[in-house]
């Protein structure tokens, strides 16, 4: 197992590139139910994708794993930290921790403490003892003991954010006052912890220990070929401590990050300036890239993954099934750079099945957790229940963008195949247009506001007249509740709208007849698509 590991995390480093939130299908979960000494468990990873390899695609493979041969690691979730912000957060999430150990203790799993530099609190326990009295193991490897800050996999990936200023995202009042309170507990401000935070109760079958060779013996002694990591901070010490990830994955352990109960020392005002929570995601996927595969609480717990109550970010489902105008390309870099990093909304991008272009994977299960549907579908008869699902979507009145071809997007040419269906009706029942067709190859559009549009919070910041290198659609009349945006005009041709809005229903609609590959270089384009998705969120629009 380790060598086929070690060979698909070798492929995955000479690929490198940017990562795809693309999810296919995968076996069903709805099996037999597990013994109560398992672990049922859901891997997801990231490989590349089979139509570019400069992104990577979700994976997520079932697996059950037998609880004795599984330990879990908690990793330095201190009860005092100098970042005040890192405590909230530690504090915020160790109830969920808690219950993550009471129920994988309760199956048989082993328990390791490991809160760095603080084993003096539990020099006297049979945690501790045990952990100490592990025989030496046989196969120690010889730099367990030792810090990890890369292995060989990671050498071709860039990594994703810069914490060289040790990542604190208190602001310096705060800060400063914190640092205060720790000096009048009597505490070094810069290392203040003492013990593991008290939330996270420990059991006498339970392990103590900060040391790589500790552990390394513990889960030789005990069979342990599986481990989970929880606890802070993963782009630091989950990752780099001698019982970390990388120690674990590249000596043959298989190890898991369970994603939702950990956090990063990230500061916002540091590349890639975007959300602390975001910076999270993005070291998560840069270790399901080329360290390991992750997991979520609730595979344990039941329920909905755990989410920090100041993660309230809205989730965007990005349809797309096309052949024409390379969005499958185009969409991901967007969904990644401009939507997740500049917008903080969440991204999944469905791909369509490689053998199959009218099946969308895992379109109606997304869309019962997303808060807005991108499409960019040309001419597909989905399966029925994803069809339906897009239908129950925009009847919750959900809001829905739309982009180039979404306007024929289920208008699929003859009579659908049995079990598939059709939305003819989609661009002007929805979407507010009135698609017949488009105009020759060749001309460029010039693009200018609509009338009396100028002031619509979409176009803000989208400096206008810009070139689109897409042939020009024709749309008009569009229906009386959709309000024209922006007009795109071509020699001796009457102007057509490119951009518009729609109410449809309750639903927040905007679509764009542009999208061709290179109006994504154009920085109005951008703009555009970006402020119509925060427009159809009922977001504010930043000002230019």
């Amino acid at each position: 197992m380790l060598e086929r590991w070690s060979q698909r995390i070798a492929l995955l480093a000479l690929l490198g590139g940017a990562a795809l939130t693309a999810v296919p299908a995968h076996p069903a979960m709805k099996e037999a139910e597990p013994a109560a000494d398992t672990l049922n468990l859901v891997l997801r990873d990231r490989i590349p994708s089979a139509t570019n390899a400069a992104l990577f695609q979700v994976r997520e493979r079932p697996q059950r794993w037998e609880a004795k041969n599984t330990a879990v690691i908690v990793c330095d979730m201190w009860d005092l930290h100098h970042c005040k912000r890192a405590v909230d957060r530690v504090q915020e999430m160790a109830p969920r921790m808690n219950e993550v150990l009471v129920k994988a203790r309760e199956k048989g799993a082993l328990i390791i403490h490991a809160p760095s530099s603080c084993m003096a609190a539990y020099e006297d326990t049979p945690m501790r003892k045990r952990a100490k009295d592990a025989p030496a193991a046989k196969n120690l490897p010889k730099d367990i003991g030792a810090w990890c800050n890369k292995i060989p996999a990671e050498e071709k990936g860039r990594y994703p954010i810069d914490q060289s200023d040790g990542g604190e995202d208190d602001d310096k009042e705060e800060h400063a006052a914190w640092a205060a309170k720790l000096a009048a507990l009597g505490r070094n401000p810069k290392a203040p912890w003492k013990s593991q935070y008290d939330a996270l109760k420990m059991d006498e079958r339970d392990a103590v220990s900060d040391s790589g060779v500790e552990i390394w013996n513990l889960l030789e002694q005990r069979g342990i070929d599986h481990v989970i990591l929880v606890g802070v901070h993963t782009n630091m010490c989950v990752l780099g401590r001698p019982f970390g990830l990388r120690q674990l994955a590249k000596n043959g352990k298989d190890v898991v990050l369970m994603r939702d109960l950990t956090d990063t020392m990230y500061n916002p005002a540091r590349w890639p300036h975007v959300s602390h929570f975001r910076g999270t995601d993005l070291i998560v996927e840069h270790v399901e890239k080329y360290v390991c595969p992750t997991v979520t609480s609730d595979q344990l717990l039941g329920g909905k993954p755990y989410r920090f109550k100041g993660d309230v970010r809205p989730l965007a489902v990005l349809a797309v099934s096309e052949d024409e105008y390379q969005t499958a390309q185009t969409l991901p870099a967007f969904a990644r750079d401009v939507v997740q990093d500049r917008l903080g909304v969440d991204t999944k991008v469905l791909l369509a099945d490689p053998k199959d272009p009218n099946v969308i994977p895992g379109l109606a299960e997304a869309l019962e957790k997303a808060d807005l549907l991108l499409v960019s579908v040309r001419r597909r008869a989905l399966p029925e229940k994803d069809l339906e699902a897009v239908r129950r979507f925009v009847a919750a009145g959900k809001p829905v963008v739309g982009i180039r071809t979404a306007s024929h997007a289920f208008d699929a040419k003859g009579k659908p195949a049995e079990g598939r269906a059709v939305w003819p009706k989609f661009d002007p029942e929805v979407l507010g247009g009135n698609y017949s067709g488009h105009h020759g190859a060749g001309p460029k559009t010039t693009v200018k506001p609509a009338p009396e549009a100028e002031k619509h919070p979409i176009l803000a910041g989208v400096q206008t007249p810009f070139v689109s290198h897409g042939s020009l659609y024709k749309v008009s009349p569009l229906a009386k509740s959709a309000t024209p945006l922006l007009l795109g005009s071509i020699p001796e041709q009457t102007p057509e709208p490119v951009a518009w809005v729609n109410q449809c229903g309750k639903a927040r609609v905007f679509y764009t007849s542009l999208g061709h590959p290179e109006d994504f270089q154009d920085a109005s384009f951008r703009r555009l698509l970006a402020n119509g998705i925060l427009w159809a969120l009922d977001k504010p629009v930043p000002s230019p």
